[in-house]
């Protein structure tokens, strides 16, 4: 039975994913074919993550001038699918295609932004909800109802600022669009952790292919450590699950027993079966 992490964080039955992307930097002398600029070498992880467990779902890995909108344009999103991202995505004509594919978006609106309002909707009192607008942006060609869009502005308590957010959904609470963008934070989380737990700073190898190797190998690691801590009731960090894991490697007991009793010593048994290897690899 899967553990607390599990837990569905939004009523809605919308595939939620967040697309995004970091910097892997390089030592330009070691690593002279990721050349980026005239005394830095650099590479470019974007990741699409599925908010459903906090997994990856997709990834690639490109030359660090590589922009975030020429990858994204290159993805697949099954329709309905409700995709979060920052505003180093922002392209309107992308976003018509979006709408055109039923594919829903939430991201930051620029704010120099240039749009005429074509609707004021009624916001919901006693909420920090300031503005709820269909929009029209002057770069389309010519009006239509796929070219409209929906503005969003709410009031941040914490940085004491209003926040503008835009969208192709028209029915989600505007208090849902603000909390769907705020949950593009465990994007960036999942880049802290990767970088952090499975060593992607410091490389084996010097060459494309080692480094993207270890990369890979890395995503890999992750899916499996994620889900031993979605299946664990114990509610495990993924860094400490990390640390014990490695612990773990070369005792011999049921992983799975163990993710849930941590605390429990190995079966005497499989001690003494063990002890028995250690003496026998000694002589």
């Amino acid at each position: 039975m899967a553990g607390q992490g599990a837990r569905k964080k939004f009523r809605f039955k919308n595939k939620l994913v967040s697309l995004d992307s970091s910097v892997v930097d390089l030592s330009l002398s070691l690593f002279d074919w990721a050349h980026f600029r005239r005394a830095k070498g650099a590479i470019k992880l974007h990741l699409l993550l599925d908010h459903d467990g906090y997994l990856p779902a997709f990834a690639v890995i490109t030359p660090r001038k590589t922009s975030d909108i020429k990858v994204a344009r290159q993805m697949h999103f099954e329709a309905g699918t409700v995709l979060i991202m920052d505003r180093g995505y922002i392209d309107y004509e992308w976003f018509v295609q979006l709408t055109r594919q039923r594919v829903y978006f939430v991201t930051r609106l620029k704010d120099n932004a240039s749009f005429e309002v074509v609707e004021d909707r009624t916001i919901p009192e006693h909420r920090n909800v300031l503005k709820d607008q269909i929009i029209f942006f002057h770069s389309q060609a010519e009006p239509s109802d796929e070219f409209f869009f929906r503005s969003v502005e709410v009031w941040d308590e914490e940085k004491q600022e209003p926040i503008a957010f835009l969208t192709n959904h028209l029915g989600f609470g505007a208090t849902t669009i603000a909390a769907i963008y705020k949950d593009r934070w465990q994007v960036e989380l999942f880049f802290k952790a990767l970088k952090q737990n499975l060593k992607i700073k410091t490389f084996l190898g010097t060459s494309p292919n080692a480094v993207k190797t270890q990369i890979w190998t890395a995503l890999i690691a992750m899916l499996i450590v994620r889900y031993l801590q979605l299946m664990s009731s114990f509610g495990w960090s993924l860094s400490n699950l990390v640390v014990l894991l490695r612990y773990q490697l070369f005792v011999y007991r049921d992983l799975f027993t163990w993710l849930n009793s941590t605390f429990e010593g190995p079966p005497l048994i499989a001690a003494a079966e063990q002890m028995q290897l250690s003496l026998e690899l000694s002589r």
